[in-house]
């Protein structure tokens, strides 16, 4: 690699490969059909290598819950009451030592073909990351790969207690566990469970609704939630030991990342107890985390041992309210002012599977007014850039694909087909035939900054100065739709002007005098700068004395590369 920049591409193969046209909601897998870890060709990956891609994150890997019906390759079936979706989710894991065999072509051979995907992958020069749930399992969690030698969750608990450190779950003693949903759908019994077990987004009843994490039940690693949220680490609970079982399991794997849901959820003693012996025989493995409560950033990062975090609250927000209209570009310099010297930790994304599709009806409705947004998300700083398969091609997420209805969203909880994504592969060709001129103005857009974060040593290794306080109310510049900033490495300067207006902006940048003090750069009232996105070289004036002129398109950004002296 040419730097520690790492630009890392979400996908969820269940999707990704499926070329059916003609799903339909709730459609059953034989219906709408399902992407293989095998679609993921050499071709393929050479393709979304091309877009800078350092980092493949195939999300949905491991075994999760689904009313498709396995067992003739001894999978137990889970009751379609708490299975969100014919396909559910991946986040509600039903074997932690197995991977979906969904994604196999060979559903008995499926560890392996998930083994050669990983093969596939580094062969490529890009990098694994897949999730590890720590918070919840499935409902019916019930592993058929257990390694020899270690005990299945659950199996010594003592189901008499609501709480007990030894436990790997929580209980509503003495009570069945009746949800306030359909506990039936269209199996021949309704679903059952005795004692109740808590759900996972911290319900401690037996009665969760449809809004809740109906199909999920809590870990327990040592709090008391009961009883005031009391800490029970001494000795280390058994539940610990079980998890860090299966990060080793995985990492031997010879992945080269996790990506860690809800880790708030999880005590942060646990990840500082766990991490650093994963990382002790896996030095080199990531771990990133979800994360909503930007408090807890550098207790997560310096205690817990995480490698990024999640910057949804901050950055994510901000520019989704800019690109949107409500919110001024000033909002930005905030969002970095917040993070208190811990930017380089921070994971930015305009997508995932969480969030709605940038080009959806809920968001922007075009995706070209979030580029640059994207080119803050991606150059402000040295830390990685999350882009969700589909994005860099304006996929809509307007479909009502079942459980996932038409919410600007890309279902993870049913089967179904992406059109944008199906028309780029186009068979395996990858050739652009069936895609739009505007899908292919996009895509290319995206390579070229994507790229640019690769190559350019100012963006992946450089100082940055934000230029907006000295630009607030100036003259020629919009401080509510333009943001500038500075990036720099030895001799290289780049000079950043993002207009997230729909009209051009002739705007007039004031660099103030503490910028050439704290980048080491001289003044100088003629210097040639070259637009990195037009590839156009133009003649500028770098003083603190008078303003640089510069004419930025709209939806867009001058990225302007100086050389200096």
């Amino acid at each position: 690699m040419l730097n520690n920049k790492l630009i890392i591409y979400q996908v969820l193969p269940r999707l990704f490969g499926n070329n059916n046209s003609y799903c339909i909601p709730n459609g059953t897998i034989e219906q709408n059909k399902c992407g293989k870890f095998a679609d993921f060709t050499p071709k393929a990956l050479k393709e979304i290598k091309k877009l800078g891609t350092t980092h493949i994150w195939y999300t949905g890997v491991i075994e999760h819950a689904t009313q498709t019906n396995y067992e003739k390759y001894n999978i137990k079936p889970d009751h379609p009451a708490v299975v969100k979706g014919k396909a559910g989710s991946p986040y509600v894991i039903k074997d932690y030592f197995d991977v979906d065999p969904d994604l196999a072509i060979h559903p008995d051979n499926r560890m392996e073909e998930f083994e050669e995907l990983i093969e596939r992958t580094h062969n490529e020069g890009l990098k694994v990351i897949i999730d590890f749930v720590p918070n919840h399992v499935a409902r019916q969690y019930h592993s058929d790969k257990q390694p020899n030698n270690t005990v299945p969750l659950g199996a010594n608990d003592d189901s008499s207690r609501a709480f007990s450190p030894y436990n790997n779950f929580y209980y509503i003693p003495d009570t069945a566990f009746h949800g306030q949903f359909d506990m039936k759908l269209d199996a021949k019994e309704p679903y059952h469970e005795f004692p109740a077990k808590a759900t996972g987004n911290n319900r401690f009843d037996a009665h969760p609704n449809s809004n809740d994490w109906y199909e999920t039940v809590k870990l327990n690693y040592g709090v008391d939630f009961i009883n005031g949220g009391n800490h029970h680490f001494d000795p280390i609970p058994d539940t610990w030991t079980k998890m860090l079982e299966i990060l080793l399991f995985w990492a031997s794997k010879q992945i080269d990342g996790l990506r860690c849901d809800m880790v708030e959820m999880v005590p942060v003693e646990f990840w500082e107890w766990a991490v650093p012996k994963v990382k002790a025989q896996y030095p080199n493995l990531l771990f990133i985390g979800e994360i909503y409560q930007p408090h807890l950033y550098k207790l997560y990062i310096e205690k817990g041992g995480f490698d990024y975090l999640y910057d949804k609250v901050g950055l994510y927000d901000t520019l989704r309210n800019i690109i949107c209209g409500n919110q001024s570009a000033t909002a930005i310099t905030h969002c970095w002012q917040s993070l208190n010297g811990i930017q380089n930790k921070m994971l930015n994304f305009l997508e995932n599977h969480d969030e709605q599709r940038i080009a959806s009806q809920f968001f922007a409705s075009n995706p070209f007014k979030a580029i640059p947004g994207l080119i803050v998300a991606a150059c402000m700083n040295t830390n990685p850039i999350l882009i969700y398969f589909g994005q860099e091609l304006g996929e809509l997420g307007m479909e009502a694909e079942g459980f996932s209805g038409r919410d600007g969203r890309t279902t993870i909880f049913d089967y179904w087909s992406i059109s944008t994504i199906r028309r780029w592969r186009n068979n395996g060709d990858f050739n652009n035939k069936n895609l739009g001129a505007e899908s292919v103005k996009l895509l290319n857009t995206y390579r070229k900054i994507l790229n640019l974060c690769r190559t350019e040593k100012a963006i992946n290794q450089g100082l940055f100065f934000d230029l907006m306080y000295a630009n607030i109310e100036g003259w020629r510049f919009n401080q509510d739709k333009q943001y500038t900033f500075f990036r720099k490495h030895k001799k290289e300067l780049i000079l950043f002007v993002v207009n997230f207006d729909g009209v051009k902006a002739d705007v007039a940048i004031n660099i103030p005098q503490h910028a050439f003090e704290y980048l080491n750069i001289k003044e100088t009232p003629t210097i040639i700068g070259l637009d990195l996105l037009s590839n156009e070289s133009e003649e500028y004036s770098l003083l603190s004395t008078k303003a640089t002129n510069i004419s930025v398109p709209k939806y867009s950004a001058r990225i302007v590369k100086f050389t200096l002296e």
